[in-house]
């Protein structure tokens, strides 16, 4: 059996790929972190993660582990939550996920809001990694995910846009665009674009990483990512560059990679989703807690 940090390490540094954040999610050292992995590691007989001074990234192995154990293990939490729940006389759960810190912030005080107007009921909110956010809305792990567009799913509603922020290509801090002020699309040509893994939807990836610029120039195809750490540390290591939001250079500042705005894209929106087979009223309620925060409060990247 594995022992509870072991478990919360391991699911934890799958999703960072930083050995540091980790700690600090976890309220430990990083040197405690670094020894749970390794006799992790010895105890399942095998590495689940390569690691060097610059990467993080799970191993077949890991991968395999994480797609395993992380549904029981979110199982086992939300089992808990809802005993703990039923003593503070909480009746109901409303499941938000959301990508990024960012909509984390905003979701954060759209669930205070919701909360207090909505007796014996609670917003949870859930991290998601841009790799299963759809997938874990079908299968019901969140009620509600807010998503930066676009987002055309058949079986899905999308509410109004709540914020959006202006566009920015990560590179390394290396490549010879990073001492450039900024950059155009045009100047995609110059960069291998990251890929967001296949799960993903086509219109969507199109969308982040196309394969020719405005003029027809030819962009090249750089390495999958699963998670926004990966891509982060495929940048650092200069595998690749990636368009993200604005909110990167607050929330994921790190030496190794530099975020040029970009000069003719047009900005990024986020706004809520559901499935269309959700009629829950709260939902809705939710949405007008989560629009009313974001009219109130300056969100901290805004076009």
């Amino acid at each position: 059996m594995l022992e509870r940090l072991e478990l919360e390490a391991f699911l934890t540094l799958a999703e960072e790929l930083h050995f540091g954040r980790t700690a600090e999610r976890l309220h430990v050292s990083t040197a405690r972190i670094s020894q749970t992995i390794k006799r992790l590691e010895r105890h399942i007989g095998t590495p689940l993660f390569q690691r060097n001074s610059r990467h993080v990234c799970l191993t077949e192995a890991g991968r395999r582990l994480h797609e395993d154990v992380r549904p029981a293990y979110d199982q086992i939490e939300a089992g808990v939550e809802k005993a703990i729940n039923a003593a503070r006389g909480i009746d109901r759960l409303l499941r938000v996920g959301f990508l990024g810190a960012a909509a984390g912030q905003l979701m954060a005080q759209a669930a205070r809001l919701f909360d207090q107007g909505h007796p014996g009921w609670r917003a949870r909110l859930r991290e998601m990694q841009i790799v299963d956010g759809l997938r874990r809305l079908r299968e019901g792990d969140v009620d509600l995910l807010v998503v930066s567009l676009p987002h055309h799913e058949p079986d899905m509603v999308t509410g109004p846009v709540l914020f959006s922020e202006p566009r920015v290509l990560g590179v390394s801090s290396g490549h010879p665009l990073a001492r450039r002020d900024s950059v155009s699309l045009e100047d995609l040509a110059a960069v291998k674009m990251l890929q967001v893994a296949e799960a993903f939807p086509e219109y969507w990836r199109a969308d982040r990483t196309p394969r020719l610029t405005p003029a027809g120039r030819p962009i090249a195809q750089g390495p999958q990512f699963e998670t926004l750490q990966e891509a982060l540390a495929l940048i650092d290591a200069d595998e690749g560059a990636f368009v993200m939001g604005a909110q990167v250079s607050r929330f994921y500042a790190r030496p190794g990679v530099t975020y040029l705005p970009l000069s003719d894209a047009a900005p990024l929106e986020w706004a809520p989703t559901w499935l269309v087979t959700n009629t829950a009223p709260e939902i809705h309620a939710f949405n007008r807690a989560a629009q009313n925060v974001a009219v109130r409060v300056s969100p901290p990247v805004r076009s």
